[in-house]
């Protein structure tokens, strides 16, 4: 997964002094540019990340060292769009689902024309390169060396010490002249963006770091038990018998992988005949979300995504992969930093075979970012401002909530657009459970715990041989050794449940306020006045998750492959497309479009909550027995103990509302 960054401070809102200094140059207007150049230069404070800070201050960073940059500029009616967006998402309002188009948004709320081109000359004059500006004309990415950064903006570049990283950042608030910031929000030239990662796992071995896709296990020194557990095709096919643990010896083992039919018949996808299609006026069709398309962001591109897909599909009885388009930047940026592309491939693939088996005809568009930092944002707006879908699935986030300030701004403001527009974000809510471990405090994720996008947890789920779910918990796996002590006696490593390895990111925001939909349905003293994640939870177990399969990149430099291979992946990246592909399974039943989803989802519990299926509290603990392929080392894998977060009746901070079903999701789109 990502790695971490320092607990965030403060809000993401400019101080009130400066808001009021912005709203004075405002006032001016470009009009009056040649007397506002003689006001003092506008600094701007949110522009320095909460981990920038004396203590971690690791000297200057070298003058010729690329960074990227972003410029944020004002929504001109900022209350305005947050009303629209209110306004077409919440059930009751007379402008419920009366979304406007893109050029509508643009025209309304961004920047004006001649703004933006006031700023794209003044970057340009400075010598920087411009990577990234869309058409709604919120931001420009761009990139220069620290010299001319600094030089640019008034600062120092320095690197911070960040989790065994070095990061570079402005030692001291960058600045603009007074007549460009009227036209600009916040501005950001750190390189904390780049510890976006994606929020998929695998399966591994009790001791290995946690992280998306870690690959093979060190082989420990602890002399491994002779008990092996082969995985099951379904959940309780195979047993290991494993030192007692919990009052019994007995385990089933970890699944093998899911493969789209079990997944589809788990969360209820009906069929040719099926009662729900026939109420529905349609018994001799089966859902497939035909007529939808549901747009996939990550960073880079698989060279073998289609050729995987298919042959995937062959294996496990699916249609081939037809209905699939891709948009990539011909140059990408900051590969070893942000992961590369190898490190993004597992992600992709799971993604597309995600929505793919669960919604088998849907159309599915690919934006590849060039970076996992403002390339991101261009991905982003690149499916906003033309409305390319009207779902979005997102498998990556931030470790907590501390990006600088003036980023989160800018996060917020595409969200608002995405709802106007009637644009459903959905969002993995993170792989590493409450982050305490490496913030010193728990934090909720970003982008997930924006009060405007969907923010998607995860369960272990069990699926029986007839594919019905016959467990479902909260994801929260702790791994411990099985090993042989000196009288040849078998025992764990470690005092059970053993170490923490991955689980459900959520919580309490330190960032957002409670939004009216969460209120009344998230308990108060979990809330405590803030907005609270997940919204809800599909599976995200690797030890119960899905069967992928990919040619994985075996040289970043020419993007040559591997033999194909198979493997069980899960984290949030597989519950994200999973209820993606949903979505356009209840749009395409019910001819309508569902948009930004919490308003709906959020009244429909409270006058229905018995519609959800509830992920509630286990009287005994569920564990499972795994044994490495690679190392043949056996794990007692204990979940549903997500670190802090935990699973309750009703709303809790690992599944939300809690698992989806289709008749869940049915009853919402119907408002």
């Amino acid at each position: 997964m990502h790695v971490a960054t320092a607990r965030p401070t403060g809000r993401g809102h400019l101080p009130v002094t400066l808001l009021a200094i912005l709203s004075m140059i405002a006032a001016v207007g470009l009009g009056a540019a040649g007397a506002a150049s003689a006001a003092a230069p506008v600094a701007y404070p949110g522009s320095v990340p909460p981990w920038a800070t004396a203590a971690n201050d690791a000297g200057t960073t070298p003058s010729d060292e690329t960074i990227e940059g972003e410029m944020y500029l004002s929504l001109r009616d900022l209350p305005g769009a947050t009303a629209l967006a209110t306004a077409v998402s919440t059930p009751g309002t007379a402008q419920y689902r009366h979304w406007v188009g893109p050029q509508q948004w643009i025209d309304r709320f961004s920047p004006t024309p001649r703004q933006y081109q006031g700023v794209l000359a003044e970057l340009r004059a400075k010598g920087l390169i411009i990577t990234g500006s869309p058409k709604s004309r919120l931001f420009v990415v761009f990139r220069g060396t620290a010299a001319q950064l600094g030089a640019a903006f008034g600062t120092s570049m320095h690197l911070y010490s960040v989790d065994h990283r070095r990061l570079a950042a402005p030692a001291t608030p960058p600045s603009l002249p007074a007549d460009l910031a009227s036209s600009v929000a916040g501005l950001i030239l750190d390189q904390g963006r780049q510890l976006t990662r994606p929020d998929s796992a695998v399966t591994r071995d009790a001791g290995t770091a946690a992280g998306p896709a870690a690959g093979p296990a060190a082989t420990t020194r602890t002399t491994p038990a002779q008990t092996t557990a082969s995985c099951s095709a379904y959940y309780g096919e195979h047993t290991a018998t494993m030192p007692a643990a919990y009052g019994q010896t007995s385990f089933p083992t970890s699944l093998c992988g899911y493969v789209p039919a079990q997944l589809r018949s788990a969360y209820g996808v009906p069929g040719r005949g099926s009662p729900v299609l026939a109420a529905a006026g349609r018994p001799t069709e089966g859902l497939t979300g035909a007529g939808q398309t549901v747009a996939i962001i990550d960073a880079y591109a698989s060279p073998t995504i289609v050729q995987d897909v298919d042959t995937y599909s062959q294996r496990h009885g699916e249609p081939p992969l037809t209905t699939y388009s891709q948009r990539t930047p011909p140059v990408s940026y900051d590969l070893t930093a942000c992961g590369l592309p190898s490190g993004w491939q597992g992600e992709q693939t799971l993604d597309v075979e995600a929505v793919h088996g669960m919604a088998p005809a849907a159309k599915i568009l690919y934006v590849g970012a060039f970076n996992c930092a403002g390339g991101v944002d261009v991905a982003l707006s690149t499916i906003l401002d033309d409305r390319l879908s009207t779902i979005v699935s997102n498998s990556y986030s931030t470790a907590g909530e501390a990006l600088a300030a003036d980023a989160v701004r800018n996060t917020v403001n595409q969200h608002l657009q995405a709802a106007a527009e009637g644009i459903g974000l959905y969002y993995s809510s993170g792989d590493s459970g409450d982050e305490a471990a490496v913030l010193g405090s728990p934090s909720a994720n970003l982008p997930s715990s924006s009060p405007w996008a969907t923010a998607v947890g995860g369960t272990s789920t069990g699926i029986g041989p007839d594919g019905a779910i016959v467990l479902e918990t909260g994801w929260g796996s702790n791994l411990d050794q099985v090993q042989v002590g000196p009288s040849g006696t078998s025992g764990y490593a470690q005092p059970l449940p053993g170490t923490f390895s991955n689980g459900a990111g959520g919580g309490r925001s330190t960032l957002f306020a409670q939004p009216d939909y969460q209120r009344g349905v998230v308990p108060a003293g979990l809330a405590q006045g803030k907005r609270v994640s997940p919204d809800i939870a599909a599976d995200a177990d690797a030890y119960t998750g899905e069967l992928v399969g990919l040619r994985p990149i075996i040289d970043d430099t020419t993007l040559a492959t591997g033999p194909y291979k198979e493997a069980s992946y899960g984290g949030t990246s597989l519950a994200a497309p999973l209820v993606a592909a949903q979505m356009a399974l209840v749009q395409q039943l019910t001819s309508s479009t569902i948009g930004f989803a919490n308003p709906t989802l959020y009244g429909l519990h409270r006058s229905a909550p018995a519609t959800f299926r509830d992920v509630v509290p286990r009287a005994t603990p569920f564990a499972l027995a795994h044994t490495s392929p690679l190392t043949g080392t056996t794990t007692l894998v204990t979940g549903d103990k997500d670190t802090s977060l935990t699973v309750a009746r009703g709303y809790d901070d690992v599944t939300g509302l809690g698992a989806i079903s289709f008749d869940i999701l049915r009853r919402s789109a119907a408002g």
